[in-house]
């Protein structure tokens, strides 16, 4: 054919394919492709040409060539690879040729890698999952590398897969298969294969083997590699123990991803233990890595923990900075309750030597571990001035605005705060922050420590004085404002503050926020009455819980993929309580900490409004304003519960309505209802005085959790805000909406706080919410109720008590208790018709608990017996104490 010109290439092409129509044997379609009969046809032409042949499908050998030469077009890039995608791949897919389909699927994965929208899904779903089948071990492997790609971006597509996986894993060691005779290299043709179907099945997170045989296959084969890392190696070679760890870690990883196996997860965690001492730097790392992440779940965190000195070792003397950062996250990771002393210490000890690169990180770390589980907040105090003490180039903002929050939140502290703050501030040399942090403290609690002629008030002038000309513009401007309240707190040093705003440097300060103070500060001084004075430099109101803004940086520093090892999902009951570390919730706002403004002299926004400006030009129009009201104390300052709490509570266990609190100021009312796992409460608040409450702040938390407004424990509550104001002879309602998701045995705390007559009052009661007010009766026959006694017959499912009556043994009152405790009465049950015989389902959103119950009257005795069988042991014991309290 001869050759056709660019200027005519369409009408080419159609002789091109009435030729190869025309031609009666494959061997002339193959000459008029080899003999050059399309020179000309380029572009477009060439791809139609392409699609052509492959329609005709009569095995010309020569479309792979066309393809390669395709490939290579500069003009066309996007269309060469469709072609190669969708026709060359698919096409050698189904070839029976081992090594055409693993080359056709590594193929596709490169594809796909570089264009994703290019391969389509849908009916190739199935194809590649079938390659899971093949014998071959190679277009296996290749298989679940494709697999492992495109589950990332359809996890749903492939659900599938992960049974099929499974069951070719636990085939893959069998010597009697034909996959397990094949060998990858190094001795490990199943483990290889293990590490990627492994890899694999981490893709899909939301997958969980439900069946019972997938899962009890796959946790086989977890235990399979466990048992084989702890074989002797095979080889000395390298590449042999390289593979050899490799398949160790990624099983490891795959146990952590589902988290569900404490046996598996405990043995991860030793198996780990052992190569914390390697010789190797590299499996020292990775070790520490995955500990991290095991230290997260519940199951192995204390298995984590005994290998806390070998930690602390490597974190002293490892050559390497990044094996040393792992161990330093490692030792976060694993911190609670039980160790928090030591790991703050030894992190403060290699604080000192630390490589700079990672000096600000462990001072976050630091600061959030001492705050979340500050037993005594005295050491917290310690810790924090320790730490500016140690790296105060590195202590953000962030950190010491957060131990001033702390420390005015707490009356508890105060005072041993300024006596150790002005201490330091004594030392030859001071850091910057240090100063910041002693002129607040000393501004709003120096009188705490002004009875002691060592830090009467001149010398904690003169203290803070000392230090002024040596520290910045912002650290200046909170000095002067420490010195106005030192005019409030401590009116003998008045004169000498006084003419330290009048001189020349103060009022004509180049600084324009500098001299602006100085001016407003003495003219305030000089004009002001005593009570304005006290009123507008009155003490900072406790700072609204927010978000934590360590915590907070600590992520942006760690970057995105650093939420499981912060967040701190994962922590034992002994660190939710109150000294546990309260992570407020993620929907409100960080607190703005502009440096110059800490001593409260401008006034903070309403709620609704945006957040104040940090500069300091607002300052003059805003020092008359006089102080933000708090929204509400942080639940790391709600108080114990007054004396009477329990018998308050009592009160409560088998009625929903009444008067919980009363005292000659405040009447707190109740009134609820429950149905299933849900409730409703309304508190009433009244104000039995001629005097207007001022800050009015109700606080729902739970002991065990303390998380303001929405529980994250056994319930959770949600509140309505209340107003801040209540007026003399006023009620006002806060509605309470309770779901019960788990079983408990504390209730909620109410804590109120208000200012009566300028004077503070703080109030903290138990929430009359108790377990069995998600009782829901449940009627039975006597057969039915015997079946069921019987089935809860285990030592530790019966709590028994018997008990002398404390108040008159009347039947008609007896049953009306049981009713109002939540239990249906079964009539015709016990063959005593004295005895009492209850039963019910306590309803909660994990799960349900049955109880049945026996209660026994001796009117002789004036004695009670009580049994409770339920199928939770503290559920049991709860019930019946406080049941038994009501007789």
């Amino acid at each position: 054919m001869p050759a056709v010109s660019k200027g005519d290439g369409m009408r080419g092409l159609a002789v091109f394919i009435s030729d190869i129509r025309n031609c009666e044997r494959a061997a002339g379609g193959h000459w008029r492709r080899g003999g050059g009969g399309i020179a000309g046809i380029t572009g477009t032409h060439h791809h139609t040409w392409l699609i052509f042949v492959f329609l005709v499908d009569t095995g010309f050998h020569h479309v792979g060539q066309a393809g390669l030469e395709l490939l290579t077009s500069n003009d066309l890039p996007a269309l060469a690879s469709q072609s190669a995608g969708i026709i060359g791949v698919s096409h050698c897919t189904q070839d029976s040729m081992d090594s055409v389909k693993q080359s056709a699927a590594l193929c596709l994965l490169r594809l796909y890698k570089a264009s994703p929208d290019l391969v389509p899904m849908g009916e190739w779903t199935a194809r590649v999952v079938h390659l899971l089948n093949d014998q071959h071990m190679g277009v296996v492997t290749a298989a679940v590398s494709l697999i492992t790609c495109l589950c990332k971006k359809n996890p749903d597509d492939f659900k599938t897969c992960i049974s099929l996986a499974v069951s070719r894993l636990s085939r893959v060691g069998t010597p009697s298969s034909s996959l397990g005779r094949q060998e990858l290299g190094h001795g490990h043709h199943p483990s290889w294969f293990a590490r990627w179907t492994g890899h694999s099945a981490r893709c899909v997170p939301f997958i969980s083997p439900e069946d019972a045989a997938v899962k009890g296959r796959l946790v086989e084969c977890l235990e399979t590699v466990l048992n084989k890392a702890q074989e002797p190696p095979k080889s000395k070679k390298v590449q042999h123990s390289n593979a050899k760890n490799a398949i160790l870690f990624e099983t490891i990883s795959l146990i952590i991803h589902y988290d569900s196996e404490p046996n598996l997860l405990v043995r991860a965690c030793n198996q780990l233990g052992q190569f914390l001492q390697h010789r190797e730097t590299n499996l020292r790392y990775l070790a520490l890595e995955s500990m991290c992440t095991l230290a997260s779940s519940e199951f192995s965190h204390e298995a984590v923990k005994t290998h806390i000195d070998t930690v602390i070792n490597a974190l002293k003397t490892e050559r390497d900075v990044s094996v040393r950062q792992r161990a330093a996250d490692l030792l976060y990771a694993m911190c609670d309750r039980s160790n928090a002393k030591q790991i703050v210490s030894e992190m403060l000890r290699y604080l000192e030597t630390a490589d700079y690169a990672i000096r600000e990180e462990i001072v976050l770390k630091v600061a959030i571990l001492a705050e979340k589980y500050a037993v005594d907040y005295s050491w917290y105090v310690d810790t924090i001035l320790n730490l500016i003490r140690i790296a105060g180039d590195y202590v953000s903002e962030e950190v010491w605005y957060r131990v001033l929050q702390i420390v005015t939140n707490r009356d508890d502290v105060q005072g041993y705060a300024a006596k150790t703050v002005f201490e330091a501030l004594q030392a030859p040399a001071c850091h910057e922050n240090m100063v910041k942090v002693g002129g607040y403290i000393l501004g709003e609690f120096g009188n705490l420590i002004a009875g002691d002629p060592r830090s009467s008030p001149p010398v904690q002038f003169s203290l803070l004085h000392s230090k002024f000309h040596l520290c910045s513009v912002a650290t200046r401007a909170l000095l002067l404002s420490t010195y106005i309240k030192f005019i409030n707190l401590f009116p003998e040093t008045k004169a000498t503050i006084q003419a330290v705003l009048r001189a020349g440097s103060q009022l004509r300060n180049a600084d324009v926020e500098l001299q602006q103070r100085a001016v407003e500060y003495l003219t305030l001084s000089s004009v002001a009455s005593t009570d304005v004075l006290a009123t507008v430099l009155e003490e900072m109101p406790p700072f609204p819980e927010r978000e934590s803004s360590i915590l907070a940086k600590l992520k942006r520093k760690k970057g995105p993929g650093a939420g499981s090892a912060l967040d701190d999902g994962r922590r034992d009951p002994s660190s939710n309580d109150i000294n546990g570390g309260v992570e407020p919730t993620p929907s409100t706002v960080s607190t703005p900490s502009p440096s110059a403004d800490l001593l409260g002299l401008r006034a903070a926004p309403p709620p609704a409004a945006p957040p104040a400006s940090a500069g300091a030009g607002n300052l003059l129009v805003d020092v008359f304003d006089g102080p933000a009201h708090p929204l509400g104390p942080g639940p790391e300052d709600i108080g114990p519960p007054i004396p009477e709490a329990d018998e308050l509570l009592n009160k409560f266990v088998c009625k929903n309505n009444g008067v919980l609190f009363e005292n000659q100021l405040l009447q707190i009312g109740v009134k609820s209802e429950f149905r299933q796992n849900l409730g409703r409460m309304y508190l009433f608040y009244g104000n039995k005085t001629s005097v207007q409450f001022q800050n009015f702040s109700p606080t729902v938390v739970h002991p065990g959790d303390l998380q303001t407004h929405i529980l994250s424990g056994p319930l959770a509550v949600q509140t309505k805000r209340v107003a801040a104001q209540v007026d003399g002879g006023a009620q006002v309602q806060q509605v309470l909406n309770i779901e019960c998701l788990r079983d408990f045995l504390t209730p909620p705390l109410l804590s109120v706080r208000f200012r009566y007559g300028g004077a503070p009052q703080a109030l903290t009661l138990k929430l009359p919410v108790t377990i069995n007010k998600f009782f829901q009766p449940t009627e039975m026959a006597a057969q039915d109720f015997f079946q069921r006694w019987k089935q809860l017959s285990l030592p530790q499912q019966e709590a028994q008590k018997i008990f002398k009556a404390n108040h008159p043994m009347d039947a008609e009152v007896t049953k009306a208790k049981l009713l109002g405790f939540g239990s249906a009465l079964l009539d015709n049950v016990d063959p005593n018709p004295e005895n009492f015989v209850g039963a019910g389902i306590i309803q909660t959103k994990a799960l349900q608990v049955g109880c049945l119950l026996r209660l026994e009257p001796n009117a002789q005795a004036q004695m009670y017996r009580l049994t409770l069988r339920t199928s939770k042991e503290p559920v049991s014991r709860h019930l019946c104490e406080l049941l038994a309290q009501q007789f």
